[in-house]
């Protein structure tokens, strides 16, 4: 049998950078080599493409970007799925059969790479152009996931030049505790929770650093679970998890440092509840067009109630990540998770 090329884009100007070469390492230690001829292309910090020959432990370690292990690389635009590489005894050309990509964030997560890809003619592993713009906004899908009669947490929109008089009466309308997040960031960046109306103000403009609209949002009491979702038309899932924390939220460094949280995989949940999960999980997938894969991430309320929080359409993929991790608890190794979401690409 002969062996497909699969492009694994990594790397990226998300400030996600450092997690995405994890997560390549992650796929190019788990592929299997007798199907599969990994293409590993990181883009720099800088916004450049290579294609690189340095090993997995290099790649997670941030090592993998140097002269003698790289060359500048180009994919192609036109239909026909060509990744262009350039070296000092001439070019070559790539065939790709399928792009796996793993550029958590802005400008990989937002649908702007799916789009490249689909241009050139690339089948992509996980969600498409639309899914992945639209699990990026959340305002958007949240008010998508509301119409298809799934719970969402109350809140309201700021944008830059917001009015502030009225901006904090709308929050104290809301309620306090309450979060403020830019509209379109990966990984808890700007987010900040507000206890009382004095730091209301300046959360606002924190989190407009990173994007220019934002979002105010009412807290949800419980805690978050996470369901992994994989398929097209048949829908598979993975055993849902619970985060437990012991203060503050879910934030960037407690998300991979796990400093004061815990992980639970299954979820501590009744088997009945754990299926209530899985079947929220779906129908949000659903709603916002998701294919491939991707993680939906909900809250669960004291009285049982499961409110949607957000999908993350690109999960982490190393070998700690939750991801493979709930796939893993559904009996799915991460060698198997990886086949079947190159296989799910070349299905559609």
């Amino acid at each position: 049998m002969e062996k497909k090329n699969i492009l694994v884009i990594f790397g990226g100007r998300s400030p996600e950078h450092r997690v995405s070469l994890q997560s390549a390492a992650g796929i190019l230690s788990h592929m299997d080599r007798a199907k599969y001829r990994p293409v590993p292309v990181g883009i720099s910090r800088e916004g450049r493409w290579y294609l690189s020959d340095a090993s997995a432990e290099d790649i997670a370690e941030d090592r993998w970007l140097s002269p003698e292990r790289c060359a500048p690389a180009c994919l192609s635009p036109d239909f026909g799925g060509k990744l262009f590489v350039s070296r000092q005894d001439g070019s070559e050309a790539i065939q790709v059969d399928a792009a796996f990509p793993v550029l958590h964030g802005k400008n990989g997560e937002d649908g702007s790479v799916q789009g490249l890809l689909a241009l050139a003619g690339i089948p992509v592993a996980g969600c498409g152009i639309l899914a992945s713009a639209l699990c990026m906004d959340k305002d958007r899908a949240h008010k998508l996931a509301a119409a298809a009669g799934i719970s969402v947490p109350a809140s309201f929109l700021l944008e830059q030049g917001f009015h502030e008089r009225d901006a904090l009466n709308k929050a104290r309308s809301l309620g306090f505790p309450l979060f403020v997040k830019p509209l379109r960031a990966g990984s808890s960046f700007g987010i900040s929770r507000v206890t009382e109306p004095g730091a209301f103000t300046d959360a606002v403009y924190a989190a407009l650093l990173y994007d220019t609209q934002v979002l105010v949002e009412k807290e949800v009491p419980g805690f978050e679970v996470g369901c992994a979702v994989m398929g097209r038309h048949t829908l598979m899932t993975g055993e849902p998890d619970e985060i437990e924390l012991s203060g503050g939220f879910f934030d960037f460094q407690e998300k991979y440092g796990l400093i004061s949280s815990k992980i639970h995989v299954p979820a501590r949940v009744s088997r009945e509840k754990a299926d209530q999960i899985k079947e929220s999980a779906k129908k949000i997938y659903r709603a916002l067009g998701c294919a491939g894969f991707a993680r939906v991430d909900m809250f669960l309320t004291p009285a049982g109630e499961i409110i949607f929080n957000e999908v993350n359409t690109i999960p982490g993929f190393t070998p700690h990540s939750r991801f493979p991790a709930m796939m893993g608890a559904a009996g799915i190794s991460f060698t198997q998770l990886i086949d079947l979401a190159i296989k799910e690409a070349e299905a559609e």
